[in-house]
Formats: structure tokens, C-alpha cells, sequence
């Protein structure tokens, strides 16, 4: 028996991978002092996609965001992500801005980092780590999971303990983004991480893609994780994560206890579900067991992308053929974990290879960057052949001539127009373009609330009072309509 504490992945994975990260700051309003007191370890909130998606999509400043979402939850740890190596992009960051996007977010209230690299590059994930253990900050380095022939529990646990090595390390975040972890694989997986952390520990944080991470929770407690990712009901399962409500449940059968306040994460799906059904957002479901994501090992929140870029070419119904094509161009790239920005570049070079009917005829220079190992080792060697054909091209020639420059912050502020400018408005003209930002500040202060009317109550009411048997007479008053009933 123990007890397990409940990291909240309402408003990070569980919106990214239900809603796309559409998520507005007066989402939460209403619901805010439940997250802020529902006995949370940490409330995982934000990272460089969803400020670049607040501003693209809601015109909403993401630092005033921010800003507000620190005072409503107070008495919260709150934690945002960061690869080793770039902010929002699927390229290279400067080293410069990497490390003046954590202090800036550590200004503005995150207490609480989460860093990964799905190459492992290991002294860029350390150098990161150290920054924000510099400014105080909670560090937990990531285990990002795949299956290939290079990925074996010991090569996760030897990152783990070298991980734990750097002496900054609070715990270890465990993601299989996926959803593609089996039972089995946890079963020598599990154990494998906890005996690398030592006093460390380990959380786990798995999509419920074919729905038994749930089973795979309950595999990682008995092997010694104490933190486990949750979201509330409607913003949890399908390609997000496993409901909050469900998970305690099945601890509580297994003996073990939790400080989290049912009632109150009741209460915040109740309300994210309202939310959901007014924007017009996707509730997570429960889906059935499919062993085709084990081949691909697309994480969930890259299906809605897939299918938007092929409804582009009007080719949507060649979507289970670009799935197949990832499970080649995987191979052919070294297996490297299907997470960002793989999960990406290897989608859109799928897509792109389906399209043009011809492998690798159009290649992204952000996959050139990667072959031309920019982005670090990859885990296994690549296919010589593509990557033959892929530099052979003339972008190909060309991109053998760069070096990922390193400009300072202030030759940064410069080349974006204002050496003067702040390290908040360097970040967002860095994440969107400029147009984008002067919407986004055109369109004022994010608003503090989000009104809902709930107009399913009326229709529900009325069909209550005609099921019941001894009313002769009822009237119905609502700001759209006025019903009167008599028998």
C-alpha cells in the first residue's frame, strides 16, 4: 500500500490532445480554485506550442495568460515543458534563448520543468536542467518511450541514472506519448527505471491510445512510481491520458490512497466538458485495442494534423496509407522516438511521400537538418540510400554548408527590429510571426472569463415534465423562450 500522489494534465496534455491546444485563458476561470485546491502534486500548464497557439489562434497574449493563471492558482506547483533544443519550432533554438525562455517563464510564475530530447542529447537536456534548478525550479528530465531494437529497459535506465548524476534532478518523467507501452514491456520496464532513480522518483505519464494505460499504472506503482499523470472524464482517455476519476478508483481497490478531492475534479470536468460542447472540441472516449499504433507510434495529438494536411490535397481517404508509409520512414530515419518533433517531421515526410507518389523526392529542411546531424546521434543508423538521395538533391548540397548559428540575445532583439524590446516580446516575435503579434495585441487583454449558457436545460426539463404523470401544469421561462405545458 501507498500513497500515490496526482500530477493535472487538464490544461496541457489533455487540451493538446483533445482540443489542439485551443485552450483560452477564461477556460478556467470558473474552475480554477478547484484545480488550485484539489490536493494536485503539480498542475502541468503550459510549454512553447500552446503560447504559440494562444496567439496564432485566440489572439491572447500568452505572458498576460500566464500572469492570470499564476494568481488563480496560487497555492499550485505549475510546470511546463521544454525540449533540449528549440521552442515551438521543429529546428534548433539558439542556446541563448533556450536559456532566457526558462528564466523568463520561471519570472512569470512556472516553478515546475519537465525536459526532454527524444535523441538524448544529454549535455543539452543537463545544461537546461541546471538553468532551472538555478532559478529554483522543480526538475524532472524526460524518458521518452518507443519500441525499436535500440530502446531496451536498460538503455532507458542507463539515461535514468545519469539522469539522477547531475545532482539536480527531483524526479523522472516517464512519457510513452504514444500510448504503445504493453503491459509486459512495463512489467521489466517499470522496475528497470525505479532501481535507476534511486530516492528519485519516477512519474508516469501514458496516453490511453489503445486503452490499457489505466493497467500500465497500476504495473508501475507495484514497481515503486508514486506520481501518476491524470486528466478529469472529458478531457481525459482516447489520445489522452487516463480519467483522474477512474485511476483512483482502481488504486483504491488496490489499496493504495491519494490526497486528491474527487468532488472537486468532478467539478472541473463537469465544467470542461461545458466548455468543450460551446467551442466545439472533442470529449475523450474510451477506444478499443488496436495494435496498429504499436507499428506506427504516432502520438495521438499528430492525427488531427496528418488528417488536416491531407484534406489539403484533398486526400483523406489515404490516411491508414500515410500511417503504413510512418512505419518505413521511422525505419529509414534511425528509429528515433515518435514524439516532437519526430512524430512530426516523420508525419509530414509521410505525407509528402504519399502526395508526390515518390519517396523522398520533397524533403523538408528540417529532416535535413536532423540526417545531417544537427539535432544529435540518432538511436540507430539511418538508410544510406535515403540519405544519399535525400543530400543529393540540390537543397540537399546546399544544407551541407550550415552551421546552426548562435546569436546572442541582443543580436536576436536586433534582427527582430528593437534592441530595446523586452525578453517577453523577443519570445513572442520569436514563436509567431509579427503579424500575429500585433493581432494578438490589437485584441487587448485575454478576457477573465468565459460565459456559458447551457441550453440543453430547458429541452432536458421539458422532457422531464412530460414523463411526469401527476403534473397537470408547468411554465418554462428561459432568456430565449417561454413554454407552457398543460395536460
Amino acid at each position: 500500500m501507498a500513497e500515490i500522489d496526482i500530477i493535472d494534465q487538464t490544461l496541457r496534455d489533455g487540451q493538446q490532445s483533445l482540443w489542439g491546444m485551443r485552450m483560452k485563458v477564461g477556460h478556467i476561470a470558473e474552475v480554477a480554485e478547484d484545480i488550485d485546491q484539489a490536493g494536485y502534486r503539480v498542475v502541468d500548464l503550459t510549454g512553447s506550442s500552446i503560447f504559440e497557439c494562444m496567439m496564432r489562434y485566440n489572439r491572447e497574449d500568452p505572458w498576460d495568460g500566464l500572469d492570470l493563471w499564476r494568481t488563480w492558482l496560487p497555492n499550485s506547483r505549475l510546470r511546463s515543458g521544454s525540449r533540449s533544443n528549440c521552442i515551438a519550432k521543429f529546428g534548433l533554438t539558439p542556446d541563448a534563448l533556450m536559456e532566457l525562455w526558462l528564466r523568463t517563464l520561471a519570472k512569470h510564475g512556472i516553478d515546475s520543468f519537465w525536459i526532454y530530447d527524444c535523441l538524448y542529447n544529454m549535455d543539452a537536456m543537463e545544461r537546461l536542467c541546471r538553468i532551472a534548478a538555478d532559478e529554483g525550479c522543480e526538475v524532472a528530465p524526460a524518458i521518452m518511450y518507443g519500441i525499436s531494437p535500440v530502446h531496451t529497459d536498460q538503455w532507458f535506465a542507463d539515461r535514468v541514472a545519469e539522469y539522477v548524476s547531475w545532482g539536480v534532478t527531483d524526479a523522472i518523467y516517464f512519457e510513452d506519448a504514444a500510448g504503445i507501452l504493453t503491459p509486459d514491456r512495463a512489467k521489466t520496464l517499470m522496475p528497470a527505471l525505479v532501481r535507476a532513480a534511486g530516492d528519485v522518483p519516477v512519474e508516469m505519464q501514458c496516453h490511453n491510445t489503445v486503452g490499457i494505460a489505466g493497467m500500465n499504472y497500476l504495473i508501475g506503482v507495484e514497481a515503486g512510481v508514486r506520481v501518476l499523470h491524470t486528466a478529469p472524464g472529458p478531457m481525459a482517455n482516447g489520445p489522452s491520458l487516463p480519467s483522474t476519476e477512474q485511476t483512483i478508483e482502481n488504486l483504491r481497490w488496490e489499496g493504495h490512497t491519494t490526497t486528491v478531492d474527487l468532488e472537486r475534479v468532478r467539478r472541473v470536468g463537469e465544467h470542461m466538458r461545458r466548455v468543450a460542447l460551446a467551442e466545439g472540441h472533442p470529449i475523450g472516449v474510451p477506444r478499443e485495442y488496436n495494435v496498429f499504433p504499436y507499428h506506427h507510434q504516432l502520438p495521438g495529438g499528430m492525427t488531427g494534423t496528418l488528417k488536416a494536411q491531407l484534406e489539403q490535397y484533398d486526400m483523406s481517404d489515404r490516411f491508414e496509407e500515410v500511417l503504413e508509409e510512418i512505419v518505413q520512414v521511422r525505419e529509414d530515419l534511425g528509429h528515433p522516438i515518435s514524439a516532437t518533433p519526430f512524430s512530426q517531421l516523420m508525419g509530414i515526410q509521410s505525407v509528402l511521400n504519399v502526395v508526390t507518389g515518390e519517396r523522398y523526392g520533397t524533403v523538408p529542411d528540417e529532416i535535413l537538418v536532423y540526417v545531417l546531424g544537427h539535432l544529435g546521434e540518432p538511436p540507430a543508423p539511418l538508410n544510406p540510400d535515403v540519405v544519399d538521395r535525400m543530400l543529393a538533391s540540390d537543397r540537399g548540397r546546399e544544407m551541407q554548408a550550415w552551421e546552426p548559428p548562435q546569436p546572442t540575445v541582443g543580436e536576436m532583439k536586433e534582427q527582430y527590429g528593437d534592441r530595446t524590446m523586452s525578453d517577453e516580446e523577443l519570445l513572442r516575435r520569436y514563436l509567431v510571426p509579427l503579424q500575429d503579434v500585433e493581432a494578438t495585441r490589437a485584441a487587448g487583454p485575454p478576457p477573465r472569463t468565459f460565459p456559458l449558457t447551457d441550453e440543453s436545460a430547458p429541452a432536458e426539463l421539458i422532457e422531464q415534465l412530460l414523463g411526469a404523470s401527476r403534473a397537470t401544469y408547468a411554465h418554462v421561462e428561459t432568456a430565449g423562450a417561454t413554454v407552457t405545458l398543460r395536460r
